[in-house]
């Protein structure tokens, strides 16, 4: 028996420990600062006040207009101007409407200095599912300047705490609906104002307003779209900035996820065709004109999950997409969750997009939503695809059907297939005498040479070496360009007009570059540059061609700006295979106590297809790469002086610094350069129900020099493990904390109707950690029903092995989780009882003091209010309580059931306690103790005979102290359950003490019904003995209805629930226990009224 209670106590210290250590862990990762690379943005802001006649609200929302310019200027003439393309910034959660000065002030400044410098790199194009066959971009191309501006409006929505309260989403949703109708009908007012004073006008005014949305600004966009009261065409184009699409980044409050779960329903029914009951079309698609782009701050965002950030299930492929910020166009950084709207290469980009999407003919946006589509992939993706595979077919050549080609001559009069590099930036070839022959694999450039380096196809990609791979930091056309030849002869102008020569100098990816290369010592030769893009060409890519040329422009170019300090440039046949790299899950956590060492020799590979099977946002690693050798013997140094880091600097010379591409199916392509010792980790959300397999693995392509020898090393950082699982699966911990409360009252209803000792909740929840039983049932029965709802479902299957570890460690850090919140909440109690003990004992008051007290309160006490209400309690408090959950907001009902348990808990341990004192004084020989007057002290029952403290009768199994501790056991585990959901409002809480003196409404229905269920659940099950009940059903009598099954019920629904990320969902098993339980009740009390004992409640005379 000893043996097993020190079990028990050590897997309790055990898992307690563990928790302690994973959020201590996780907590100092995430407090860490992070570096994100961004420029500072600045600007002059002045904003304008736009008077608004809504009826919702006026006084406590506003909406302005912003103006660049630090120079003063009118109001009412600057409205009257007003001729732009109207762009309405909805701020996010606690955000202010100022926020929208970035994005604006770099509007206005792209808008005077024009598009951006035209560079000559593939472009990014939409995918066949996106719609990107049915559209022509020949019909429409980016401007080369701008005609219209941005007017960028802004609504002040007070700060208000948007993602802790559905009812502040809803008014926000209505106040940009009165917003936009606000905005075009300035348009009009303004348009007929110029028109009225004879000023020349031109156009018309706008029809639509685009919605730029940070945070949950992006989802109030979203919102109201699809609200009842917008016009038509309203609104066509969102942009959201780290916003949540698919649940609410606080999932706690019931309305919130209902709230989100209605917008998404209407979202994904305004795509569909709308037809009647018997199949007859009505009306098109609502929101086929609707485009939505949403942009994620990837890894770095603490705050929303780019899983969350999806639009899909939400907004079908041809209508929108989510991007990466660390994939973006001229970006390439990952960011935190506010400097998303101020680092300065996004919002340049983004302000340039925008610019792009008006039509120069109308001056107005685009109508047609595959042009916006093209125009917002063209302008924010990178051409790197943002998923990667080697055995693929070439995303170059799925490309390249896209691009216009157009036969044009140079001087020397062969004939070329051109695809992007314009007539005035051609050199001219002088002569073949010049040309290199390449002979191995291998092909370096070191400078601007102006020579043209020959590839034999044929010869160098032979014995599987199919796959060629170029890496340079030269400008495409202006500084190299590459061209596929059929054959190869003395002289160009000898070729047949009949044969083509293709140019592929388009398919070069630009790339972010490191940092310029440093000089070593003053005046000496500086580091190799960063390449600044890279080059690939398949099997399918080559077929048909002989030769490919590299040919080199002379140093002084004719581009107009100087060529680079250092020019590199590596290129290679390789065989994938060779450099393929695959990391076991096992083999990675072995690595954060000795490192996984990778040596790459002279002449590998340039790239290596490293595949990590543990998906690197779960389990993110720490790349080191050293350089061994770059074919230097002897520095020239003593032997002494010469060693790892000479050679290091020496080798920094020859080879370029290494680059990684790392690419995951949930957020896309994440770009580390300078890979010399740096953390990868991508922002994926693994082993979650729902996702593919494909989301558990992380593809990871490094470019290193072939010319040199590099020591690579990993290792598992701790923290950042622990920091990353903590951000991923919060919600699931958090649902599955009310899982384990909900097993653990289970386990005492259990055991009362087995007639034995209640046990504590901490014994309880200690009991449901046994392996095999009865673990396997409560924590791995619950996954294998998840796995068999997916395949009723028809969703995607994820890793078996990798879900089932995730999860089972969720609900064990959620046991861990409850642990400590038991063992504070027992503490407290017990201090709680010793003090009031110690008070009643050592300081009563004198008996004079007692008597003047009873008489000046004896006229309030005989109130009949007064003693109806003394004699109801559990009335009194059921009424303030459902009374408080109705008209005020939801949390206060449930601190009044909190308090409620609290005092019955402090009353049944005091009396516990004071029982166990007399026992001790009785064995001491205080034979006193069995004539106490059984005097009330508002604690202790006044129904208690003396016998019960004196009596060893065999009759009586149990005495009163062992009574009131179990009482004090289930009551604990009610206070317990009611604390997780009160705390599950205190977010939604907070929003409503910020909005105390504007206004006031009624909470949400949903949560008022829910939560009137927990308050009854309190009520009706304060005692063990209304734990179970025989039932007659017609055709069945007498079957028995324990709470301990609705336990288990509401635990498994709860259970899977938190798997969905939907942990709010478990206030629907609270609610239901509370009104089944007070059903039950009602007819009980009916029955036995009548004397029909369908309603037997279960009876334990000994704790009577």
């Amino acid at each position: 028996m000893q043996l097993q209670a020190f079990k028990a106590k050590s897997r309790v210290a055990l898992l307690v420990a563990f928790v302690l250590c994973v959020g201590f862990a996780g907590l100092y990762d995430l407090l860490k600062p992070v570096s994100n690379g961004c420029i500072m943005t600045y600007m002059y802001p002045t904003y304008i006040p736009i008077p608004t006649t809504t009826p919702v609200s006026p006084a406590k929302y506003s909406l302005y207009l912003y103006h660049e310019g630090w120079k003063q200027i009118d109001f009412e003439e600057h409205l009257k101007k007003l001729s732009g393309i109207p762009v309405l910034f909805v701020p996010g959660n606690g955000g202010s409407y100022k926020q929208v000065r970035s994005l604006a002030a770099e509007s206005d400044r792209a808008y005077q200095a024009g598009p951006l410098e035209r560079t000559y790199y593939q472009e990014a194009y939409l995918t066949p599912e996106e719609g990107g066959e049915e559209i022509d971009v020949t019909s429409f191309k980016l401007p080369n300047q701008y005609d219209s501006r941005l007017d960028w409006f802004t609504v002040d929505l007070e700060g208000e705490h948007s993602a802790m309260d559905s009812a502040i989403l809803e008014e926000h949703a209505e106040f940009v609906v009165n917003s936009i109708h606000r905005i075009l009908d300035q348009y009009k007012e303004s348009y007929e104002a110029r028109q009225r004073e004879g000023a020349a006008t031109s156009g018309s005014s706008p029809k639509s307003v685009i919605l730029v949305g940070h945070s949950m600004g992006g989802f109030v966009a979203r919102a109201a779209v699809i609200h009842h009261r917008l016009r038509k065409s309203a609104v066509e184009t969102i942009v959201t900035l780290s916003s949540p699409h698919q649940y609410p980044p606080v999932a706690l409050q019931p309305s919130l996820g209902h709230y989100f779960e209605r917008v998404n329903d209407e979202w994904r029914k305004g795509y569909e065709v709308q037809t009647t009951r018997a199949g007859h079309h009505v009306s098109g698609p609502v929101l086929s004109h609707v485009v939505v782009i949403s942009i994620s701050g990837s890894y770095n965002d603490y705050q929303v999950r780019s899983k969350s950030e999806s639009l899909d299930g939400i907004v079908p492929p041809t209508h929108g997409f989510v991007i990466s910020s660390t994939g973006m166009r001229n970006v390439w950084l990952s960011m935190e969750h506010q400097a998303i709207l101020w680092c300065n290469q996004l919002v340049i980009q983004v302000a340039h997009t925008l610019l792009s999407l008006v039509d120069s003919g109308t001056g107005q946006p685009f109508s047609n939503t595959r042009i916006r589509m093209a125009i917002f992939s063209k302008m924010l993706r990178s051409g790197i695809p943002q998923s990667f595979n080697w055995r693929m077919q070439s995303y170059f050549s799925q490309k390249s059907i896209h691009v216009p080609t157009r036969d044009i001559k140079d001087k020397t009069e062969s004939l070329y297939t051109s695809a992007a590099c314009p007539s005035n930036v051609h050199w001219n070839d002088d002569g073949l005498e010049r040309d290199l022959y390449i002979q191995t694999t291998t092909v370096t450039v070191l400078a601007m040479d102006g020579r043209r380096r020959w590839l034999d196809i044929q010869k160098l990609g032979s014995n599987g070496r199919s796959h060629f791979m170029f890496v340079t930091n030269l400008a495409p056309c202006s500084g190299v360009r590459l061209h596929l030849w059929p054959e190869k002869r003395n002289s160009t102008s000898k070729l047949p007009l009949c044969i083509r020569i293709l140019e592929v100098t388009s398919r070069m990816v630009r790339i972010p570059s490191g940092p310029a290369p440093t000089q070593i010592e003053p005046g000496g030769q500086t580091e190799q540059a960063p390449p600044s893009a890279i080059f690939r060409l398949g099997p399918e890519d080559m077929r048909g061609f002989r030769f490919l040329t590299i040919s080199v422009a002379p140093r002084p170019t004719i581009s107009g700006r100087p060529p680079p300090a250092v020019s590199m440039a590596v290129g290679q046949f390789f065989n994938p295979e060779e450099g393929e790299r695959e990391f076991s899950p096992w083999s990675m956590p072995l690595s954060s106590y000795s490192y996984k060492d990778m040596s790459l020799k002279e002449n590998h590979p340039l790239a290596l297809n490293l595949s990590f099977t543990t998906s690197l946002g779960l389990l993110p690693v720490i790349f080191s790469l050293k350089t061994a050798g770059c074919g230097i013997k002897n520095s020239g140094l003593p032997d002494e002086q010469a060693g790892d880091e000479d050679n290091s600097k020496l080798c920094k010379l020859r080879c370029f610094p290494p680059i990684a591409f790392a690419w995951d199916d949930t957020s896309g392509l994440h770009i580390f350069p300078n890979m010399y010792n740096e953390k990868i980790v991508v922002d994926s959300s693994p082993a979650l129900w729902g996702s593919s397999k494909s989301s558990e693995k992380t593809s990871v392509m490094l470019l290193v020099d072939p010319h040199c020898s590099y020591r690579s090393s990993m290792t598992l950082s701790v923290t950042a493990v622990a920091s990353r699982f903590l951000l991923l699966y919060n919600s699931q911990i958090a649902g599955f904390s009310l899982v384990v409360i909900f097993f653990a009252l289970m386990q005492q209803i259990c055991t009362w109707d087995l007639d034995q000792h209640i046990p504590s909740i901490l014994t309880a929840v200690e009991f449901n950690l046994r392996i095999p039983l009865p673990f396997l049932y409560l924590a791995i029965a619950p996954i294998l029903l998840s796995f068999f709802l997916s395949f009723l479902t028809s969703q995607p299957f994820p890793s078996f092995a990798s879900f089932t570890i995730v999860s089972l460690t969720c609900y064990l850090l959620a046991n861990g989780f409850v642990i400590v919140l038991i063992l504070i909440s027992q503490l407290i109690f017990y201090a709680a009882a010793v003090v009031h003990i110690f008070i009643n004992t050592r300081f009563q008051l004198g008996e004079k003091s007692v008597h003047r007290f009873i008489n000046l309160s004896s006229a309030f006490f005989s109130l009949k209010v007064v003693r109806v209400l003394r004699a109801n309690p559990v009335f009194v408090t059921a009424l303030v309580a459902i009374t408080l959950v109705c008209l005020v907001h939801a949390a206060f009902g449930l601190f009044i059931i909190l308090l409620f348990d609290a005092l019955s808990c402090h009353s049944a341990l005091c009396s516990h306690t004071r029982r166990h004192e007399l026992f001790d004084s009785k064995k001491e020989g205080n034979d006193r103790s069995c004539q106490l007057p059984s005097k009330s002290d508002g604690i202790s029952n006044q129904n208690i005979h003396s016998e019960d403290c004196c009596s060893n009768s065999p009759v009586s199994s149990k005495s009163f102290g062992e009574t009131q501790l179990e009482l004090f056991h289930h009551r604990h585990g009610l206070f317990i359950l009611h604390l997780a959901a009160a705390l599950m409002f205190v977010p939604s809480l907070v929003a409503w003490f910020q909005r105390i003196g504007m206004g006031h409404s009624f909470p949400w229905l949903l949560d008022s019904f829910l939560c009137t269920g927990v308050i009854l659940h309190g009520i009706f099950t304060a005692k063990p003995e209304s734990s179970s009940f025989l039932v007659s059903f017609p055709g069945f009598r007498n079957c028995e209805v324990s709470l301990n099954f609705l336990y288990l019920l509401a635990g498994y629904y709860s259970y899977i629930s938190s798997l969905a990320l939907a942990p709010y969902r478990a206030f629907y098993g609270m609610a239901a226990i509370g009104f089944t339980c007070c059903a039950l009740t009602f007819l009980q009390r009916r029955n036995r009224e009548k004397g029909e004992p369908h309603f037997v409640s279960r009876k334990h005379s000994h704790r009577h």
